[in-house]
C-alpha cells in the first residue's frame, strides 16, 4: 500500500497535511510513531521535558538509534537552566513545518504537553510585552524572601492561575505575577481564540487505553526508569550544577527527588512511589484536557490499521 506521495506539494498551505498525535503519558506514542511514520515523516516533539539536555531517562527520551530511524525535532535544544515556553514551541514549530515539507516528509506533532497543542491550534494569548524590570524585581524578592510568599500573592491576585500551578514552580509563578503587576490583569484573563487555525489540513489523533491498563503501564515505566539509572542521572545533573529551581527540574521524575528530600523522606522507594502517583495524576489531567478538544479521532494504540487509514486517507 502506498501511504504517501513521493513528494509533498508545497504550492499551497491549504493542500498540506500535518498530523497531531497525542495522548497521556505511557499510552504508547513512541512505538506507534515508528510504525506509522518511519521513512515517511518527521516528528516535532511536543514534550516540555525532552527539550532539555541531560534529561534522558526521566523524560523517556527516545534512544539515539530510534531517532536515526525517525527524525525528531525540539529534543536536546535547551540547557537545564533555560526556559522553553509555549510561545517558543509555537515559534519553532512554525519554522520547522516548511523545512519538513521541503524534504518531502509529513510533519507530526506528537507528545503530551497539552498547552503546546492548544496554542499551536488556536494561537497564543495576546499578552502585551512585559518590561524585564518586573521579572528582575520578582527574582530579587524571591532571593530575599520565599517562593511561598510569592505563591500566596498569586493566589490572591489570580486564583485561577494559582490553582493550576505547583507551589514550587518558581518560573511560572513569577511569569504569572509579572503579567499581573505590569498590566493589572491576571494571566488567566488573557484568553485564546476559540477558532482553530485553518491554514493546514490537520488530522488530530488521540490515543487512549483503559484507565487501569494505563496506570499499570505508568507504574511499569517508572520501575524501568529506575532500573535504567534514573537515580544516577539525577546525581550527574546535580554534580554538573543543576539546581531544584531550574526549569528542567520542575517536571515529574525530577522534582520529586528535591521535594521528598525537603520533606525528610529520603528512601528511593518512597521517591519512586511518589513519581508513580504524580504520573498517574498527570495522566488524568492530560486525558481531561485532550477530551475537551474538538475534532479528535480517538483510537487504541493497537489499532494500527485504523490509525493508518485516518492518517493517510
Amino acid at each position: 500500500m502506498k501511504l504517501l506521495p513521493e513528494r509533498l506539494t508545497t504550492s499551497s498551505k491549504d493542500n498540506l497535511s500535518l498530523v497531531l498525535l497525542f495522548g497521556p503519558t505511557a499510552v504508547g506514542k513512541t512505538d506507534l510513531l515508528l510504525q506509522l511514520f518511519e521513512g515517511k515523516g518527521e516528528v516535532i516533539s511536543a514534550d516540555s521535558m525532552q527539550v532539555y539536555k541531560g534529561l534522558d531517562i526521566g523524560s523517556a527520551k527516545p534512544e539515539p538509534d530510534y531517532l536515526k530511524r525517525l527524525p525528531h525535532h525540539l529534543i536536546n535544544i535547551r540547557e537545564p537552566h533555560q526556559q522553553f515556553s509555549t510561545g517558543d514551541f509555537v515559534e519553532e514549530t512554525e519554522k520547522l513545518l516548511p523545512e519538513i515539507y521541503e524534504r518531502g516528509k509529513i510533519p507530526v506533532l506528537s507528545g503530551g504537553t497539552a498547552f503546546y497543542f492548544r496554542n499551536f491550534l488556536f494561537g497564543l494569548p495576546d499578552i502585551p510585552d512585559i518590561h524585564r524590570s518586573y521579572r528582575e524585581e520578582l527574582n530579587k524578592e524571591l532571593s530575599e524572601g520565599s517562593l511561598q510568599k510569592l505563591y500566596d500573592e498569586l493566589c490572591i491576585c489570580d486564583p485561577f492561575s494559582g490553582s493550576r500551578l505547583n507551589s514550587n514552580d518558581s518560573s511560572r509563578i513569577i511569569r504569572a505575577l509579572e503579567v499581573y503587576r505590569a498590566t493589572g490583569k491576571p494571566l488567566s484573563s488573557y484568553h485564546l481564540s476559540n477558532r482553530m487555525r485553518d491554514d493546514y489540513t490537520i488530522k488530530i489523533i488521540g490515543l487512549e487505553r483503559d484507565r487501569d491498563e494505563l496506570y499499570s503501564r505508568i507504574n511499569r515505566r517508572v520501575d524501568i526508569m529506575f532500573a535504567q539509572g534514573l537515580v544516577e542521572e539525577i546525581r550527574k545533573l546535580i554534580k554538573e550544577g543543576v539546581r531544584s529551581d531550574f526549569p528542567a527540574m520542575k517536571g515529574i521524575g525530577y522534582s520529586e527527588f528535591f521535594e521528598m528530600g525537603r520533606q525528610g523522606c529520603l528512601t528511593l522507594n518512597d521517591i519512586k512511589e511518589k513519581i508513580k502517583q504524580d504520573s498517574r495524576r498527570y495522566a488524568k489531567r492530560q486525558i481531561t484536557f485532550f477530551k475537551s478538544l474538538e475534532g479528535v479521532k480517538w483510537y487504541s494504540p493497537l489499532d494500527i490499521e485504523g490509525i493508518m487509514r485516518e492518517v493517510y486517507s
